[in-house]
């Protein structure tokens, strides 16, 4: 980009602004970029700006070893933004990734942290990029993922004695990110921390005030996930007291340390000796009170705990241990840093193509923040059209058509980073209005031609020769380059421009515009003008360095220029004192010069030009030095002596001024004398910036001289001149409260009293100061305090007209005293005569505040919503009807407590009742209220507290998560977390699972679960297949929205999986093979639980016997009344005609050798149509099982005539061929709804089936046995063949699945209704009603579920409209004939007839 671009001029501010007033209704290159709202041109397309931000950026974040780690990241904008990761700058592939998952609201999820000594792939940074399509890109701040290395021990604990009463420490130094993971044991048992045992940052246990119980054998613990891991151990011994002293040494020292603000950091200090220390902390030479203050806290031992860190406490802080005997001090320095802040954050900026324009940003932090621009997520490198001006702000010269996106200032410094963003939008050129415009300019010259600059002059065009009311746009660009610039005259009728700013030797493109009030006019003949060489001149001269020789003079040394081009002839030498505008400059002929005469400790700066015999050359870059430090050369200023009693005096003073300190003041040097001794002086030493002293140990009645002398580094300045100051006889007595002042003066104006007195006339009692207590009737109203030395006081903010009560009391360290009394009523506002009697010069005293106003009273929340809540309340300082007549008005402020955090939100009414809304639901809210009348306010009244009405979920369940379970690969477990609103108590949740993420809604499987729990099991899926989940949940007011689909990819089969004859899936139970029944063996009809706990109605012993016994009568009589009337045929033709049928479904096809077959034996009632199954064979396994979504990589297996065979086909086809178990195990969670179990005999027999998908796979057996298939329109519900109800009726769900149809009459379903025998039980899991209320709203036929036809079906069935269902009658016939037999010819005439009819039937449904 670099190479396309050259040095453009940039629009001054001013001219910028000109150009938008005088070319009004121009095109677009005319007019000024805005920030906020578009240009208003007539007929223009307006785009608004799009919100696009974060609402949640990543945060730096420490994990451990094999433990689970969320980088939350969310966006807002509509359309909603895709998310994306990077890690180290790169992006993530989280498609194929196992471990690291995107949640539904863009958070990075990662499983089982990596992380070894050379394999650290999860460790690093991370960023969430956010992306609309059409719109841009933005990018959050960086988050730093640390993860906690192995255990490493720096330091171990080491035997030790201590005397009782002492202090003592156990060192446990680990790696810093480990230090959260220690902890410690005293004889192998945990050791309970308290206030005279503390374990500090660094793991280092501290025991304070030894005791007998503190000895032992004491050793320190990392765990950080793995195994734990074990210190040394070591004994302490408590040694009694030996009555000798011993001398003070610190045990621990503090150090140096780093904090951000916001942090909490304890300094270290602990010391040992006898008699036992006491610790006390000095910061910068200022005495810490650790007692009485919430921020800083003395720990055991003495170290100091500093809460919540500003930069005011960043300094040197002292630690001093005192044991009466000798003092020891340890010091360290506190540096607080700040992450960084945005002062000023870009702004959104509508602009035109050609134009300039700037993106502000500014930030401040600590250290300085270093900024870098990222357009839409691509960092922007500076170039000659995208340049970084003033430090931080980004400037885009030229724009064109792609320059519009998103524009982010990241700030960046050693504690964190931070981001602002702002959209540019590049309008479309403003249609002219109705009008001529004006042609061409003629005759565009370049009349001046420079190396940076080229002016330009033109003449008017042919259509309007005086152009005095045109205003002309220059448009240019560097050959080669398609960004062109564009510079406007600065009034009408100018026809010239200097264009600045251009590169040496360089070839422009410049053409010129007219403009009038119509708007632009024809463009004029490109110009092609080269700009003049460059001059050769000197380059900056390399290497330039100072140094401060002495406090006065400064040596500054360069080298030759690397290109001289010519002769160096001389140099010369430019200073400057920093904070001055008045540069001076030297001629050098060498490399080196030495500049005396300047001032001492001050800062300058230097730069160097080379000249040839051109002239002058390029400056070096300033380099800035400070000259060397000096003793004092003036005296502190205003000193003054205080004389506190009869034995001490406190000094006063002020540095020196700051041109005279010569240096950094490290301290003063007090010298003091008795007037009468003038030879005998002593001298103190004060450290710092102190600028008071206490004198003490004086004698009575004497007078002493003072004089104070600062100190730097290089020694002593001038000292003062003497001060003298004499001590008292006898020392003022504070054993009681001062009398009453001797006088008391007030002088009312109209806003303020004026208020004067005197000391008290017993001058041997001390005053610390004066109480003085104003209001209007009562003096208790408000109070202020004065200094002891002050005699006059000015009440401001008062009431005109106003009768105030005014007392005085004069206090000391004891009490207060007796009060003066004094009244004044304020002048009214007409009284204009406001001369103050007093000249005072009295120190500023604060203004107190006006009277406050009553709070209001009686304040209620009545709940009218699950948003809305009505505050109301009564105000007792308004008249008994409570009728607002004057100006007051009231404030509302509310918050809830979840957080703890939570700020408060005010609005201002004027009526004695607020709708607060905008809540959330389900949400307890405090309410309080505050009057305004004017400047007088009141407290805010006692609290009301409200909680809104539940509402539906309003956000999905989150942190969704799919693992398998171990040992059970076809069992996988679903793991998530409430809604973040769910505006309720959760009753249950709904996961929902498919193979296809595109299938629709209700094509998907359920699973239900009831209350609160956030964990389930999903059983029997089939390995090596991805499967998508979606969870939603409900309370008492509804559903709420969907959780974002997540994917898990079942397993693989391993050895232990696999069994003899198992394939895949399929297997009954828990994996095991299917056990070998016997041909006796008959399914449950029903009465079985659902695996997953759907409750059913199982029937009893005596109902079931009655149906065996019914079944089987008529089956008989049937198989009588056929033999009647079919003829005998040979065995071969009965045996050819019973062969077994197969159907083809779309892409999965039977394995082997499939032949057409003849349709099956049909019964075709006169009402309706019904499918009959032919099959007398006593197969013991069921046939027909729910198929929602396929379980198996493989489909239908080939069809053996072995019993083994046709096990086995069953074990490796869809769950339609499995155990009866299993088949139950998804008949709970089939379809949207689950059907109702009614008992059998009492379902209505115009019950239809559920509209699903069917399809009978039989295998061939010894047996005659026949498939039959059926296919069902999607949608049509009014279509879906109605079967007995007795499959309704069965626990069990019947096999079905999507084929295509060989025949017209395959289009119908058969569902075999399997004998009845002693039913089975599968182990129930927790029952789900919550679908169950669900299905009572809802008709069962109108249930969907995913299925094999729905995932894999190449064409749709034949839709089929069937008038009813058929009565109990019919359907205990058609059971009978289930069982009947045939003679050959029978079946011969049967076959022919039914084939007839199934041609009919065919020409039927085709019309």
């Amino acid at each position: 980009m670099a190479a396309e671009r050259g040095a453009r001029r940039l629009l001054s501010t001013s001219s910028f602004w000109l150009c938008c007033l005088l070319l009004l209704g121009r095109p677009a290159p005319t007019a000024a970029a805005r920030s906020g709202s578009p240009p208003q041109s007539p007929g223009s397309s307006i785009r608004t700006f799009t919100p696009f931000y974060f609402l949640v950026e990543p945060v730096d974040t420490l994990s451990v070893r094999g433990s689970s780690v969320i980088l939350n990241c969310s966006a807002y904008s509509e359309p909603s933004p895709k998310i994306e990761w990077k890690k180290d700058g790169t992006f993530l592939n989280l498609v194929s990734d196992d471990r690291r998952q995107l949640l539904s609201d863009g958070s990075l999820f990662i499983s089982n942290v990596v992380h070894s000594k050379h394999n650290k792939p999860d460790e690093g940074y991370y960023q969430c990029v956010a992306t609309v399509e059409s719109l841009g890109t933005i990018v959050s701040r960086t988050a730093k993922l640390t993860v906690a290395g192995l255990p490493r021990f720096a330091s171990q604990p080491e035997p030790s004695s201590v005397y009782a009463g002492n202090s003592a420490i156990l060192n446990c130094e680990v790696n810093v990110d480990l230090v959260p993971f220690v902890r410690w044991e005293q004889n192998r048992q945990p050791l309970l921390l308290d206030d005279r045992v503390i374990k500090l940052p660094s793991g280092t246990l501290v025991i304070s005030n030894a005791t007998e119980g503190d000895g032992g054998l004491y050793r320190c613990i990392v765990e950080s996930g793995g195994p734990p891991k074990y210190s040394d151990e070591a004994e302490l011994k408590v040694l009694p007291d030996p009555g000798f002293t011993s001398n003070l040494v610190f045990l621990k020292q503090p150090s140096s340390l780093v904090r951000v603000i916001g942090q909490s950091v304890v300094l270290p200090c602990v010391a040992s000796g006898l008699p036992t220390p006491t610790i006390r902390w000095m910061k910068n030479e200022e005495a810490l009170d650790t007692e009485s203050s919430e921020k800083l806290v003395l720990l055991a031992g003495g170290s100091l705990e500093i809460s919540d860190v500003t930069e005011d406490d960043a300094g040197t802080y002292f630690c001093i241990a005192d044991n009466g005997n000798e003092t020891i001090e340890a010091q360290a320095e506190l540096t607080v840093q700040a992450q960084p802040e945005f002062l000023k954050q870009p702004t959104n900026i509508y602009a035109h193509e050609s134009m300039d324009i700037v993106f502000e940003c500014e930030v401040t932090g600590k250290p300085t923040p270093t900024v870098k621009w990222v357009k839409n997520g691509d960092m922007v490198i500076p170039s000659d059209y995208f340049k970084i001006v003033k430090e931080h702000n980004l400037q885009v010269l030229g724009l064109v058509k792609s320059d519009e996106g998103f524009y982010q200032c990241i700030a960046e410094n050693d504690v964190g980073n931070a981001q602002a963003g702002a959209q540019l939008i590049i309008l479309e050129h403003a249609p002219a209005t109705t009008g001529p415009l004006p042609s061409a300019p003629r005759d565009l010259v370049a009349s001046l031609v420079s190396t940076r600059f080229i002016k330009l002059t033109w003449r008017t065009p042919a259509s309007d020769p005086h152009g005095d009311n045109l205003t002309y746009s220059v448009f240019y660009t560097k050959e080669g380059i398609a960004r062109e610039r564009v510079e406007n005259t600065s009034r009408p009728g100018e026809m010239q421009v200097t264009i600045q700013n251009l590169m040496p030797a360089t070839v422009y493109i410049f053409r010129v515009m007219a403009q009038n009030k119509h708007g632009s006019g024809e463009s004029s003949a490109p110009l092609r003008v080269e700009t003049q060489p460059e001059v050769q001149l000197p380059g900056p001269a390399p290497n330039i360095r100072a140094y401060a020789a002495s406090p006065t003079s400064i040596t500054v040394s360069w080298e030759t220029p690397l290109s001289g081009n010519g002769e160096i002839q001389n140099y010369k030498l430019y200073y400057m004192e920093k904070g001055t505008d008045k540069e001076q400059d030297v001629d050098v002929s060498s490399h080196s010069h030495t500049i005396n005469g300047l001032k001492k400790y001050t800062e300058y700066s230097f730069r160097v030009v080379a000249y040839n015999r051109h002239g002058p050359g390029v400056s070096t870059e300033d380099v800035a030095v400070r000259t060397l430090s000096d003793v004092p050369n003036a005296a502190p200023q205003n000193l003054s002596l205080e004389v506190r009693n009869s034995k001490s005096v406190v000094i006063h003073w002020q540095p020196p001024p700051p041109a005279a300190q010569n240096g950094q003041i490290t301290g003063y040097k007090i010298r003091y004398r008795k007037a009468s001794r003038k030879s005998d002086v002593t001298e103190t030493l004060v450290p710092g910036t102190q600028s008071s002293q206490l004198i003490e140990g004086l004698d009575r009645g004497t007078e002493y001289n003072f004089r104070v002398a600062a100190l730097t580094v290089n020694g002593t300045g001038p000292a003062t001149d003497w001060l003298s100051a004499e001590t008292f006889e006898s020392d003022l007595d504070e054993t009681r409260v001062p009398e009453v002042p001797s006088s008391l003066h007030v002088r009312p104006l109209v806003t303020s009293i004026v208020v004067s007195w005197t000391p008290p006339e017993n001058q041997n009692i001390v005053v610390r100061g004066y109480a003085i207590g104003y209001g209007i009737g009562s003096p208790h109203a408000q109070t202020i305090k004065v200094d002891y030395k002050q005699r006059y006081y000015t009440i401001e903010n008062l009431d005109p007209s106003s009768h105030y009560v005014i007392t005085l009391k004069a206090f000391n360290n004891v009490g207060e005293g007796i009060p003066l009394y004094e009244s004044a009523v304020t002048r009214p506002h007409t009284d204009t005569s406001e001369v103050d009697l007093f000249v005072i010069n009295a120190p500023y005293t604060p203004v107190p505040d006006p009277t406050p106003m009553m709070p209001p009273v009686g304040v209620q929340a009545s709940i009218l919503s699950h948003d809305t809540i009505r505050i109301t309340w009564a105000d007792n300082s308004l008249p008994k009807h409570q009728k607002i007549t004057d100006s007051r008005y009231y404030t509302v402020r509310w918050k809830t407590n979840i957080p703890a955090n939570t700020k408060y939100k005010n609005a201002n009414a004027t009526t004695l009742s607020y709708l607060v809304t905008g809540l959330k639901a389900n949400t307890l809210y405090e309410f309080s209220v505050m009057v305004t009348k004017g400047r007088r306010s009141s407290t805010w009244s006692m609290t009301a507290h409200g909680t809104t009405f539940e509402y539906a979920p309003t956000s999905p369940p989150k942190d969704v998560t799919v693992v398998s379970k171990e040992g059970k690969p076809r069992t996988i477990i679903v793991n998530w977390q409430p809604p973040s609103e769910a505006n309720g108590k959760i009753t249950g949740y709904i996961i929902y699972y498919s193979t296809d993420v595109n299938a629709e809604i209700h094509d998907w499987v359920i699973e239900p679960v009831v209350g609160n729990r956030l964990t389930h099991q999903i059983q029997e899926l089939t390995l090596d297949t991805p499967y998508y989940f979606k969870i939603q949940a409900r309370n008492s007011k509804g559903m709420g929205p969907m959780s974002e689909a997540v994917q898990f990819r079942t397993p693989k089969a391993d050895s232990s999986d696999k069994m003899p004859n198992d394939q895949a899936s399929g297997s009954a139970g828990k994996g095991s093979r299917l056990p070998d029944l016997g041909s006796d063996y008959k399914p449950p009809m029903s009465g079985s639980n659902s695996p997953h706990g759907s409750p059913t109605s199982p029937l009893d012993s005596s109902m079931l016997l009655v149906i065996i016994v019914s079944v089987g009568v008529v089956t008989i009589v049937v198989v009588v009344v056929i033999a009647v009337f079919c003829t005998r045929r040979t065995t071969s033709h009965q045996k050819k005609k019973r062969a077994a049928c197969k159907s083809v479904n779309g892409s999965h096809k039977y394995k082997g050798n499939s032949k057409d077959v003849k349709p099956p034996d049909l019964w075709i009632h006169h009402e309706r149509l019904e499918l009959k199954p032919i099959d007398k064979s006593p197969d013991p396994n069921p046939i027909m099982t729910d198929t929602p979504i396929p379980r198996n990589s493989q489909d239908i297996t080939p069809v053996d005539n072995s019993m083994d065979s046709n096990i086995h086909q069953r074990r490796n086809s869809y769950r339609g061929h499995e155990s009866e178990d299993s088949m139950s195990t998804l008949a709970g969670r089939r379809g949207m709804r689950p059907k109702m179990m009614m008992p059998f005999d009492s379902q209505p027999p115009q019950q239809s089936v559920r509209n699903t998908p069917s399809t009978d796979t039989m295998p061939a057996s010894s047996s005659q046995t026949c498939c039959t298939d059926h296919q069902d329109p999607e949608g049509a519900t009014s279509s879906s063949y109605l079967a007995s109800s007795q499959e309704e009726d069965s626990g069990q769900s019947l096999p079905t699945a999507h084929v295509r149809p060989s025949h017209p009459l395959k289009s119908f379903a058969v569902p075999a209704i399997p004998p009845p025998g002693p039913p089975t039980y599968d182990p129930a899991l927790p029952s789900t009603p919550l679908l169950s209320q669900q299905a009572l709203n809802h008709h069962i036929h109108s249930v969907k579920t995913a299925s094999i036809g729905t995932l894999g079906r190449s064409r749709p069935p034949m839709p089929v409209v069937v008038p009813s269902a058929p009565d109990v009658q019919e359907t205990t016939r058609m059971l009978e004939d289930s069982e009947s037999s045939y003679e050959p010819d029978e079946l011969t005439k049967e076959m022919a007839h039914l084939e007839g009819l199934m041609k009919d039937l065919n020409a039927i449904t085709t019309a």
